[in-house]
């Protein structure tokens, strides 16, 4: 399709229609990854979705991996950059850690697309992504640690242990979430899993 067919195919349809951005076809896709997966990803369900023509998808993609690269940078920046950033607000890294872990696991259960991805590791634009937002989770989570005062590489022992317990408890959430405590129980498991982790020798 050439510039000018795109560009008219990207004009609203009708009166309150707006324009079509890269992020709302990007927020798309997520969507679809999370309710059935990367395979989900497909320009005409997609466009459907969000009520326009491929006209649109062309106008911003050239191709069905450039819509899953920006999908995948807009999960990472949702769900790892904006959360460290409001993590930050809490002076106590102490409360960080348990806020961060309270709150990451509530929204995984709730949200299927964490799995999704890890299902899909060894599709190469995944892997990539996955790779680089294990290390900068596991490394703040490990930064939280030193700030509590352990040692550099016992902080980063806990990070990763704590990201393990994280990813475990996302994945039983969906598979298997009765085997889970719910309601003031699931509160108590989480702070006892803290406490467990802040425990020093």
């Amino acid at each position: 399709m050439d510039m000018a067919r795109a560009e008219q195919a990207e004009q609203p349809r009708g009166p309150g229609r707006k324009r079509l951005s890269a992020r709302d076809w990007a927020d798309a896709a997520l969507a679809a990854i999370g309710e059935r997966g990367l395979a989900a990803v497909a320009v005409e369900p997609l466009a459907a979705r969000l009520g326009t023509t491929k006209g649109s998808f062309y106008w911003h993609f050239t191709n069905r991996e450039a819509l899953i690269e920006a999908a995948l940078s807009r999960w990472e920046e949702i769900c790892t950059e904006e959360i460290i950033t409001a993590m930050e607000c809490e002076p106590d890294p102490e409360k960080r850690l348990r806020t961060l872990f309270a709150q990451a696991t509530a929204s995984a259960a709730e949200d299927p697309l964490e799995v999704s991805l890890l299902a899909t590791a060894d599709h190469p634009q995944v892997a990539v992504v996955l790779r680089r937002v294990t290390e900068r989770r596991v490394g703040y989570v490990a930064r939280l640690f030193e700030e509590l005062g352990f040692p550099p590489d016992q902080a980063r022992q806990r990070g990763l242990l704590a990201y393990t317990s994280y990813l475990g408890h996302t994945q039983l959430s969906h598979a298997v979430p009765r085997a889970l405590p719910v309601g003031a129980e699931r509160g108590d498991y989480l702070e006892s899993m803290m406490d467990t982790l802040l425990r020093r020798a």
